[in-house]
C-alpha cells in the first residue's frame, strides 16, 4: 500500500502545520477522494445567491411562484450547488492550484432544495506536465455531488494547473 498523504507538517517537535492540497506529483489517476464534512442548504445560502449573481429566475427565491411549479417549493439556484461542490474539494485538490482553467460537462441531474445536505467527492481523471511552465502541471478532475439519500445531484469535470513540489508560494508565505 503506498504511504498516506500528509495533512500535517512537523515544525519541531511535537508541533505541527495543517498542510492542505496536494502537489502535482501527488495526482494519480484513478485515485478518488471523498470530502468532509457535507454542507447543509439552507434558504438564505439560496436567496443569498440568487441576490449575489442577478438571478431573477423566482423558482429560488419566490415561494409562492414555486408552490405553483412541479417541484410545489423553492429550487436551489444550480450555480450555489456547483460553487458549493467545489469548494468542498479544494483542501485537497485545489489548495495548490495556480489557476482553474476551466469547468466542463457540468450536468444537474437531480433538485436540490434547502434542507439538503450535500456531499462531495473526486475522482483523479488525467495528470500531464505543463509544456510552458515546469513548475506546474494540469490535472483534470470528475466531482461528483450527492445529496443525504445518495442521489447524484451534480457532476463536472474541472481542468487546473497545480504547483509541483518545491514551487508552490508556502514558504514565502509561512504557510
Amino acid at each position: 500500500m503506498d504511504p498516506i498523504l500528509p495533512a500535517y507538517r512537523e515544525l519541531a517537535p511535537h508541533t505541527y502545520r495543517e498542510t492542505s492540497g496536494l502537489y502535482f506529483e501527488d495526482f494519480v489517476v484513478g485515485d478518488t477522494f471523498e470530502h468532509r464534512p457535507g454542507r447543509t442548504i439552507t434558504d438564505t445560502d439560496n436567496i443569498w445567491m440568487t441576490l449575489l449573481t442577478m438571478n431573477t429566475q423566482p423558482v429560488h427565491f419566490d415561494a409562492a411562484y414555486a408552490a405553483a411549479t412541479e417541484w410545489k417549493k423553492m429550487l436551489v439556484d444550480s450555480t450555489l450547488t456547483i460553487a458549493v461542490l467545489t469548494g468542498m474539494s479544494v483542501r485537497t485538490v485545489s489548495a495548490k492550484v495556480v489557476a482553474n482553467l476551466g469547468w466542463d460537462k457540468v450536468r444537474a441531474t437531480h433538485p436540490v432544495f434547502a434542507g439538503d445536505t450535500l456531499y462531495a467527492s473526486t475522482t483523479i481523471l488525467a495528470a500531464r506536465e505543463s509544456k510552458s511552465r515546469p513548475t506546474q502541471g494540469i490535472v483534470t478532475v470528475e466531482t461528483t455531488g450527492t445529496n443525504q439519500d445518495g442521489d447524484v445531484v451534480m457532476t463536472f469535470e474541472r481542468t487546473m494547473l497545480i504547483y509541483r513540489r518545491g514551487h508552490a508560494p508556502e514558504q514565502e508565505a509561512n504557510y
